[in-house]
């Protein structure tokens, strides 16, 4: 059915004024045909000014929407200064209303987009707009420390400080990354990028869930919040872990049963920038992995900012992408209400060190005849891991080879033998590993990964956890040396196929670097120290620590 459009409007540097009596600038797509129309705000660090905004604008506002386009606080035309998510609760709140009392807009409110635009939507919510009754709110990040379980942030979030450090986006490309991310200690990074950053050093110097964070945080407060959501990310994506764990706050704590009954996922084999490809490095996930995005977030907003039945929230509540099978499902719930959780032991002689060693993955727990029940290796902080990624910040790994990574004897592998028939793992990761150190604080990273006939090791999803953290980010417990310890290693989620013929794989290793900043083992104050120690590990997997990873299986 053809849809008739409107000829559009575009108004530029508006300012709309905050409770504190600075403006923000917005550029505002309208139908040029007077009347009233429903609106959706969209407030971004990045700049108003992009051609994918001007083209996104112009597609609502023929459809009979008025977009506001805002810089934030601080940011592009906007008054103010940035610092980043302090200030856009109540920003958003005071956009929205203005935009609501607005002769030209019908007094639905929506927002929408992804990345910082998508946790400013959750802390905006929180402020309770009146005028606001629905968010697309897509790649968003978590609360502080859920994505970098390790008291500092993301050794890569440093390019982003550096991108944003003025009121127009800095050149990233001109700067030797490699050179600042191996920089000590880890609070100067700003100047060896060439720039002094206050909010980076302050950043820096909370290394817990103190009120300094908890003041931004929005997951731990779904009861507080009574609005629809679609939830948009991709299995690639480097901030995956927020949007399950959004949809899943949502649909069972939010404020009403209206909020907790109307929420939606959307989950693609996209990466951070999501429906921009069919290919993600080597892997072309077919013509289908591609939808139009546009007229997908327009369906949502037609029903929530225009009242039109069409049908949306009568379907299944998720539409996600099985990778390996390359094929798009819908699903009533997340997880799986069919998930059969289901342990696979590390097994070896002693030498699991490296691909070439002894390391079994299997479904069979460790008995008391196990030859050996644990496997070693040095961890050296001057030569970490390294973790396959582009340098910059705007996407941290992918469906990366580690096989030649694999070749590492600080690094331990476990592998099954090759599956009979086809396996599908959907849902969240877990690993569950049994570990000792002699140093007083360490990292253990465990990596999913799906290994092809070829011999190419396919990075699925992985995760780590900071042993000074293992009872919670709020508090820091060193460790005794040799003690035994369990840690629980949240491995976000996947949707995957694992063929026939191919094999499931983990990875046990205590760095990847620089997704994560290196652990110096020494126990000291992080952040601001150079000493580094090599640490002794043992991994455990006898009959008493039976160290295995849970793997949501979906029955055929």
């Amino acid at each position: 059915m053809s849809v008739s459009k409107f000829e559009t409007i575009v108004y530029r540097n508006i300012r709309i004024p905050m409770r504190d009596g600075i403006t923000l600038s917005a550029d505002i797509y309208r139908p040029k045909e007077d009347g009233e129309y429903p609106a959706i705000v969209v407030r971004t660090p990045y700049l108003k000014t992009s051609q994918v905004i001007h083209d996104t604008g112009t597609y609502f506002a023929e459809h009979g929407y008025a977009v506001v386009y805002m810089d934030v606080r601080g940011r592009g035309d906007s008054d103010g200064e940035f610092v980043p998510y302090r200030n856009d609760g109540i920003d958003g709140y005071d956009s929205i209303e203005w935009v609501a009392e607005q002769p030209w807009c019908t007094g639905a409110v929506g927002t929408m987009g992804g990345s910082y635009l998508g946790r400013i939507q959750w802390l905006t919510a929180l402020t309770k707009p009146p005028h606001l009754k629905a968010m697309i709110s897509a790649v968003t990040p978590s609360d502080p420390f859920v994505e970098w379980p390790t008291g500092l942030p993301n050794t890569q979030h440093i390019c982003w400080t550096f991108m944003t450090s003025g009121r127009v986006m800095q050149n990233i490309n001109a700067v030797d990354w490699q050179t600042v991310y191996d920089h000590l200690p880890f609070t100067t990074m700003d100047e060896a990028a060439g720039f002094i950053s206050e909010q980076w050093r302050e950043e820096v110097s909370h290394t817990q869930l103190d009120d300094y964070w908890k003041h931004i945080c929005y997951q731990d407060k779904f009861d507080q919040m009574d609005v629809p959501a679609l939830h948009v990310s991709g299995w690639y994506d480097d901030e995956q872990i927020g949007t399950p764990l959004n949809f899943m706050g949502m649909t069972n704590n939010g404020e009403t049963e209206h909020a907790r009954k109307n929420q939606k996922m959307l989950m693609g084999p996209w990466p951070h920038q999501i429906n921009r490809s069919t290919k993600l490095d080597d892997l072309d996930f077919g013509a289908s992995s591609l939808i139009d995005l546009n007229a997908y977030q327009r369906r949502w907003f037609d029903y929530w900012l225009k009242g039109i039945d069409n049908g949306i929230m009568d379907e299944p509540a998720i539409d996600m992408f099985v990778m390996g099978e390359n094929k798009w499902r819908k699903e009533k719930e997340w997880p799986l209400a069919r998930t059969e959780w289901t342990k696979f032991y590390l097994h070896s002689k002693g030498n699991a060190n490296s691909r070439f060693g002894d390391g079994v993955l299997s479904t069979t727990p460790p008995t008391g005849e196990e030859v050996a029940g644990q496997d070693e290796y040095d961890y050296d902080p001057k030569n970490p891991v390294p973790f396959i990624t582009d340098l910059v910040s705007h996407q941290i790994g992918g469906p990366d080879d580690y096989a030649a990574v694999e070749r590492r004897d600080d690094v331990l592998v476990y592998t099954t033998e090759p599956l009979e028939e086809d396996v599908e793992v959907t849902g969240p990761v877990k690993a569950h590993i049994f570990a000792s150190s002699d140093a007083k604080d360490t990292d253990f990273m465990v990596k999913l990964l799906d290994v092809r006939p070829s011999g190419f090791a396919q990075r699925l999803t992985d995760g780590m956890v900071r042993a000074r953290f293992r009872e919670g980010m709020e508090k820091q417990v060193l460790m005794e040396p040799g003690t035994i310890y369990p840690f629980e290693i949240d491995c976000w989620n996947t949707s995957h196929v694992f063929k026939k013929g191919h094999r499931i794989r983990i990875e046990v290793a205590s760095s990847a670097f620089p997704k994560y900043d290196r652990n110096l083992n020494t126990g000291d104050v992080l952040g601001q120290t150079t000493e580094m120690k090599v640490a002794h590990q043992t991994i455990y997997h006898d009959e008493e620590h039976p160290s295995a990873i849970v793997l949501p299986i979906i029955p055929k």
